[in-house]
């Protein structure tokens, strides 16, 4: 489905929120984490886009089960505007397809790369809140993506590998930008003492040996329903809204509208003209 031309408007006159959703490693559930938060999002009455940013290897639509006609390629090829590309997908939310083998950032040229920005800047007429799930690793990609954006989400599991890499990754955002403030998310828990006992190493390696602030935002419980819902090609916050993982993912999306610190005095520069300088660089 095209959004269409009549979409309306966001409700709020608040500034967009940018969310990057990364991980240090794939295989650790961060698009089905992405989507499923995104629905979340949407189904509290914020209007969620996820822009698919895994350049590359685009997979929301996949997960999704949703065959888009167009995608990210067709604005750079200049074929298409973003508005005819986004696609309405389940529970509200509205999707911005990546594209298998699109090409890096640091390869368009300058025309591309300005199409793309004004491309996503046209989504803050419509969207409280833009989810961006980037590719996994330490691509410039999603580095870049990661320092523009307003919060950042490390998604993760308790196996030492994944620990590790998501480590990496976060050493790579002090290192960029010792100010940044990412949030933890463990997924795949046993249990919520297993989630308090891995979160607690990780912010004390980091507190240790890094200068930025690691938090937690939550954590997503083992739960037989997650497995289910992906065989089917479905969100399992809609498939089983009262499995475990969705009251997880719940709390999480609680956690992101109502934060319990708020810096007012603290003024960012926009998404776009941080993105701008990082492509400059």
């Amino acid at each position: 489905m095209t959004l269409p031309i009549q979409f309306s408007d966001k409700k709020t006159n608040k500034q967009t929120k940018f969310i990057s959703i990364t991980s240090g490693k794939g295989g650790v559930g961060k698009t089905s984490f992405t989507i499923n938060l995104g629905i979340t999002l949407s189904r509290m009455g914020y209007r969620t886009f996820i822009i698919d940013a895994d350049l590359g290897t685009a997979n929301v639509d996949v997960l999704l089960n949703m065959h888009p006609k167009y995608n990210l390629n067709d604005i750079l090829n200049k074929e298409k505007d973003i508005l005819d590309i986004i696609i309405e997908g389940p529970g509200g939310i509205q999707v911005v397809p990546g594209g298998s083998g699109l090409q890096n950032l640091a390869d368009l040229d300058e025309w591309q790369f300005s199409r793309l920005i004004n491309s996503f800047q046209t989504l803050e007429k419509y969207a409280d809140i833009i989810l961006i799930d980037t590719g996994a690793g330490l691509s410039k990609n999603v580095v870049n993506f990661i320092l523009a954006s307003d919060e950042i989400i490390v998604v993760t599991t308790p196996e030492p590998h994944a620990i590790t890499d998501a480590y990496a990754i976060i050493k790579v955002m002090d290192n960029r930008d010792s100010s940044l403030k990412p949030k933890l998310v463990l997924n795949r828990v046993e249990s919520p003492e297993e989630a308090r006992q891995v979160t607690k190493k990780m912010i004390q390696v980091t507190d240790r040996f890094l200068t930025l602030k690691l938090d937690s935002l939550g954590y997503i419980l083992e739960d037989s329903h997650v497995l289910k819902a992906i065989k089917r090609l479905r969100p399992f916050v809609l498939t089983d809204p009262q499995s475990p993982a969705s009251q997880c993912v719940k709390n999480i999306a609680q956690k992101i509208v109502h934060p319990e610190e708020t810096n007012q005095l603290e003024v960012r520069k926009s998404f776009f003209n941080r993105f701008k300088e990082l492509f400059n660089k």
